[in-house]
């Protein structure tokens, strides 16, 4: 089995406790109109990994994330290829290094069995979800992303149903989510969560406007400006962060 892949990094140190290697698999089946990582929608000129292949890489950098940090499961959509993250879970974990997996949940089905039984051999071998919720409101979510939030909310409650732990990751767009009663909308939601141990809020930025103009596409929120500290304040005040120090707790 091999896995499209899109980049590694040995140092990570946002995507998870501790230092982190990060493993950007390609493809997503979301066009979030906020995407810094365009490159990563489809998984067309993808680097072939086999599992063997990346704990051999992993493994060149433990001694730096050690017991405090480990890997995490990134993209575009890592959970488009499930099967490959269990089996290099399984391997992980056999090491007793620690796992992570950064997703929208948007492959979740709880309509299909068969969906829901690979969902559960993830969790056994996943120990931290960080899961974006790119907008509470269904119809906001469909412009902003094209696809329902339906399947993310339910992954959510799934997760919560299984007292797994969780961190919920937003992004604060000026105009779309910087918004006071969607912001209060989904607080209420995490409320009703059990095994949420954080809440990021993360500022819109333009940083990855450059890769929408080498492949040729549109930059579709151009006029739109990252959020100043104050509207910062403004939004994790609503999601009951104090401020950066207590998110970053």
């Amino acid at each position: 089995m091999k896995a499209r892949i899109h980049s590694l990094e040995s140092f990570g140190t946002v995507d998870g406790p501790g230092i982190r290697f990060v493993i950007f698999f390609k493809g997503c089946p979301l066009r979030c109109q906020y995407c810094h990582n365009p490159d990563t929608w489809t998984q067309d000129n993808a680097k072939l990994y086999s599992v063997d292949e990346l704990i051999e890489e992993i493994l060149k950098y433990q001694s730096y994330f050690g017991s405090d940090g480990g890997v995490t499961a990134s993209g575009g959509e890592p959970l488009l290829q499930m099967d490959f993250i269990i089996e290099l879970f399984k391997r992980l974990k056999e090491l007793k290094i620690h796992t992570a997996c950064d997703t929208s949940g948007v492959t979740f089905h709880k309509e299909d069995k068969e969906n829901i039984s690979k969902h559960l051999e993830l969790l056994k071998v996943t120990d931290l979800f960080l899961l974006d919720i790119k907008h509470i409101d269904d119809n906001e979510h469909k412009k902003l992303t094209r696809v329902s939030n339906v399947n993310i909310l339910d992954f959510a409650r799934f997760l919560s149903e299984h007292h797994k732990p969780m961190w919920i990751r937003h992004v604060i767009v000026p105009g779309i989510t910087l918004n006071e009663d969607y912001l209060k909308r989904l607080r209420q939601f995490i409320d009703t969560l059990d095994g949420v141990e954080k809440i990021e809020a993360l500022p819109y930025h333009t940083m990855g406007k450059v890769k929408y103009q080498n492949l040729g596409i549109e930059y579709p929120l151009e006029s739109v400006l990252p959020p100043t500290k104050e509207e910062m304040d403004f939004a994790r005040k609503i999601l009951g962060i104090q401020n950066r120090k207590e998110e970053e707790k």
